[in-house]
C-alpha cells in the first residue's frame, strides 16, 4: 500500500478505518467502531467506518476527517500537504500537531527536504 500523508503530516494507511475500508474487512470495522466509541464517548457503527483518506478526493471519510478545518485548507491551497505551506505552523495546524509528535516529526523532515 503507498503511504499517503494527510495534511496535518498522519499516515491515513496507518489508520484502521482506512485498512478496513481498503481492504474491506467488516470485522476490522467493528473493531474500530468499538474502540473509537469508548475511547471518544460516541456511539460508532461498523457500517460508519468508511473512509478512503484525507487526499482521496473522496467523500467517504471517517469522524473528524469530514470537518476538518487542515484538511479543508490544504484543499483551498491546492497543497501536498503543510509542510509544503509559506504558513507552516500557522495556529490552526499548531493545535492539532502539538498533541501528535509523529506527525509534527513527519512534517518537519518533509520541510527539510524541499
Amino acid at each position: 500500500m503507498t503511504e499517503m500523508i494527510s495534511y496535518c503530516g498522519l499516515l491515513c494507511n496507518e489508520c484502521p478505518a482506512f485498512i478496513a475500508t481498503q481492504t474491506n474487512d467488516d470485522q476490522l470495522r467493528d473493531k474500530v467502531a468499538k474502540k473509537w466509541s469508548k475511547m471518544f464517548g460516541f456511539d460508532l457503527k461498523a457500517e460508519d467506518v468508511n473512509c478512503d483518506g484525507c487526499q482521496s478526493g473522496s467523500d467517504r471519510l471517517i469522524g473528524h476527517c469530514q470537518t476538518c478545518a487542515i484538511r479543508k485548507c490544504g484543499m483551498e491551497k491546492h497543497m501536498e500537504n503543510c509542510a509544503h505551506c509559506d504558513d507552516y505552523g500557522c495556529q490552526t495546524l499548531e493545535s492539532f500537531i502539538q498533541y501528535i509528535p509523529h506527525a509534527r516529526k513527519r512534517l518537519e523532515e518533509i520541510r527539510e527536504n524541499i
